[in-house]
């Protein structure tokens, strides 16, 4: 019964690229009877339970490839059955959580219309003032005589149109479009 788990295991190692039924044994009697083992082991414990340095080196690194490739195609499995057993849940999660979304989403609209005419109402009343002071300033305006009228009235800049005496003929636009 003993030796037909040892020759299980050793043919489990066979697998491995360099590992015969002699190496394997080997392995298995130094207590190194799975993948993940001999790839724990390292050089030195193969070389210790009796293979050559160079094979050891090899079947080491096999062990390695072999013991990561099969850790990830565990990990995936293992979310991906998290994934499997959670789905049903969220699911029911979202289901639950639905109808108070809406609610919600309908109350903030229900507000929102209800302050939309408070809020034309006071845009109108802005208007409106912003016009009675365009018209105010329209007005005094108008009744001045033409003579006490300046050019200030006009919106210029203290009565000259134009670039001020003070600024320099090389920040004039014209001037620096004729250096082009």
């Amino acid at each position: 019964m003993g030796s037909s788990k040892k020759d299980s295991k050793a043919n489990k190692l066979t697998s491995l690229p360099g590992v015969g039924a002699a190496s394997a044994k080997k392995l298995v009697d130094a207590k190194l009877d799975t993948i993940s083992k001999v790839a724990a082991a390292g050089t030195t414990k193969l070389v210790k339970a009796g293979l050559q340095a160079a094979l050891a080196k090899k079947i080491a690194a096999a062990a390695k490839k072999v013991d990561k490739a099969s850790s990830a195609t565990k990990k995936a499995a293992s979310s991906t059955k998290t994934a499997v057993k959670k789905a049903p849940a969220k699911a029911k999660a979202a289901a639950k959580k639905a109808p108070a979304k809406a609610k919600a989403t309908a109350t903030k609209a229900k507000s929102a219309a209800k302050k939309a005419p408070a809020k034309a109402k006071a845009a109108a009343t802005k208007a409106k003032s912003v016009a009675a002071k365009a018209a105010g300033k329209a007005k005094d305006l108008a009744s001045k005589p033409k003579a006490e009228r300046t050019n200030k009235d006009v919106a210029t800049k203290g009565g000259r149109i134009g670039p001020s005496k003070s600024t320099p003929i090389s920040k004039m636009a014209w001037f620096k479009k004729a250096r082009k």
